[in-house]
């Protein structure tokens, strides 16, 4: 039974990444490309050298825990600089963007399954096709939506805080809601509802990590219509893999 469990979660990943690639690339990445445009007009005065090689360090650093974690977010940035350093083959192993970008969200699809599926066993109460949006709509709220609050999707060109400080807020927030939320959809005690509420309300209470200078090349609005457009989609993606796991999952359970 645990490994028709494991097998569901790794279809159930599977289909939920390529879904994920389709929607970015529909409503995701054309934001980010619009924005890079404004980003590549920001006037050069005191680097001059810092040229398109330097433009997006943020995707160039070595690997890091940051690397690992930017896997998990809602948006993967090497179909978003598609066309960057074409001639060097692409992001890996020659691959095109767009096939970087697919690959990346099947693991990260698959990733968030396994993960799900592991909860759902651990706390004893099962993915079904019935609860499969309850559990999408709490993966997405535990990973985007609460961590959002503080720390929004951003578009090249925005500033941002220190990177090392934003990993650790974001994933004390991301475990403090999934226990938060445990607390307040599984747990009928006033007290663990409160507890759960309290968990929730900590890490924006404490604060998230905020740059010192906001100023950006890139507007406003670009930057709003692209955190709806980013968390929107990862919403659909996260009911996606809730409905598909509990549609497999009730199939291996009928055929058990």
């Amino acid at each position: 039974m645990i490994v028709k469990t494991l097998l569901a979660a790794l279809v159930a990943g599977l289909i939920a990444g390529v879904f994920t690639t389709v929607a970015q690339s529909a409503r995701v990445v054309p934001i980010i490309l619009h924005a890079e445009e404004y980003e590549a007009k920001e006037p050069a005065t005191e680097q001059p050298a810092a040229t398109e090689g330097q433009q997006h360090s943020s995707l160039e650093q070595p690997a890091t825990i940051g690397d690992i974690l930017a896997a998990f977010s809602p948006i993967t940035p090497a179909y978003a600089h598609e066309g960057e350093h074409e001639d060097e083959g692409g992001i890996m192993f020659g691959m095109s963007r767009f096939s970087g970008t697919l690959l990346a969200n099947l693991v990260t699809g698959t990733g968030f399954s396994l993960l799900l599926t592991g909860i759902s066993l651990l706390i004893g109460y099962p993915i079904t096709l019935r609860n499969g949006v309850l559990w999408g709509a709490c993966g997405w709220l535990a990973v985007h939506m609460l961590p959002a609050i503080g720390l929004p999707p951003e578009l090249p060109g925005f500033p941002a805080a220190d990177l090392h400080d934003r990993q650790i807020w974001w994933v004390a927030t991301v475990l403090l809601s999934g226990a938060g939320l445990y607390l307040l959809v599984l747990r009928p005690e006033i007290l663990a509802k409160i507890a759960g509420l309290a968990a929730l309300a900590a890490p924006h209470v404490y604060g998230a990590p905020q740059p010192a200078d906001i100023s950006s090349p890139v507007p406003a609005v670009l930057g709003a219509e692209f955190a709806v457009a980013a968390l929107a989609t990862a919403l659909a993606s996260w009911i996606v893999l809730g409905l598909v796991s509990g549609y497999i999952n009730d199939r291996f359970l009928k055929s058990a």
